[in-house]
């Protein structure tokens, strides 16, 4: 395969096995404390009573991305290459409007849907596991989704989850590209062309992008992590996600993203759809830093002369 895949590759997996631990975090401050009462809330501990019993706790939940990275990234550029072709006026060597660009983007992450919503119900299920659950690894929470639910099991909160990448993504590209132009127009009036120049510039403007992704969807993230990570109460027939019958007798349900939404604003107020954002937000840049760190480096030694490619080949 080409150096560009391998390079896109590897430097996703170590974007994701740096940026896990903030991860971990930020998906049990959005899940919310286990100290109420009702029977759908995310078994995890308590917002700021986060002790990781091993350093293995602090990269949970990486194999189900490590896995689908590949695919993800696929169905996201070519379906993003192919619409801003579509959308585009003046012929193909013109320049995309910004909005275009917008539109694009979320036909892209729209796109991937059926590759994220898996992936994130097995991610976070896993991540707000207690260490000690002896269904605690992406696998065995895989398996068992499969098994009490089949696949539709895996698409559990779905919606949510199309809507948080489609718009997610569309910022992305966006904000990519107006912070691109902005800043290529300043190095051009001040005569800044060298080559590591240009490399910080795509350096910044990716993490820029990061965070400006975040923060356009993390409302919908706090709804879609609490929607996917419900669990029943300890001592139901049903452990895991879905319908069961506690020992009192009595029949629950998962609640869907809007009911999710309404309770946990009742309960915890407006804050609640932005706790963890800040952690998200560092994790957001790092993350997309280390990408493009590691993706030249390996550039440089499978292809010497190929330069840094464009920035699309990052994901969140």
């Amino acid at each position: 395969m080409s150096a560009d895949f391998w390079a896109g590759y590897f430097s996703g997996i170590a974007g994701l096995l740096i940026g896990n631990p903030l991860d971990v975090i930020k998906v049990r401050l959005q899940a919310g404390g286990a100290s109420s009462k009702s029977p759908t809330t995310p078994s995890v501990p308590a917002p700021g009573t986060y002790r990781f019993s091993s350093a293995r706790a602090l990269v949970r939940g990486t194999a189900a991305p490590i896995l689908s990275s590949g695919a993800l990234n696929s169905i996201l550029f070519v379906s993003y290459n192919r619409s801003t072709d579509f959308l585009k006026t003046g012929g193909a060597d013109a320049q995309a409007g910004l909005w275009t660009t917008w539109i694009a983007g979320a036909v892209g992450g729209l796109a991937t849907w059926v590759v994220s919503t898996p992936t994130e119900i097995v991610k976070c299920r896993t991540q707000v596991s207690p260490s000690a659950a002896s269904a605690s690894n992406s696998w065995t929470i895989a398996k068992e989704i499969l098994r009490t639910e089949g696949i539709r099991g895996l698409y559990f909160g779905g919606v949510v989850t199309a809507l948080r990448d489609s718009i997610g993504y569309g910022f992305y590209f966006w904000s990519y590209e107006l912070s691109s132009r902005f800043l290529a127009s300043r190095m051009k009036d001040r005569g800044m062309d060298s080559a590591g120049q240009e490399a910080a510039k795509v350096l910044l403007c990716g993490g820029l992008a990061g965070i400006a992704t975040w923060v356009s969807v993390f409302p919908l993230d706090v709804i879609k992590t609490r929607v996917q990570t419900q669990v029943l109460q300890p001592g139901s027939s049903s452990p895991l996600l879905g319908t069961g019958v506690s020992v009192d007798g009595t029949e629950h349900r998962r609640l869907g993203a809007i009911e999710i939404a309404r309770n946990a604003y009742k309960k915890e107020g407006l804050g609640v759809f932005f706790r963890g954002l800040t952690i998200c937000s560092v994790r957001a840049f790092i993350v997309n830093a280390a990408q493009f760190a590691v993706y030249e480096w390996i550039m440089r030694e499978l292809s010497p002369k190929k330069g840094l490619s464009t920035p699309a080949d990052v994901i969140l």
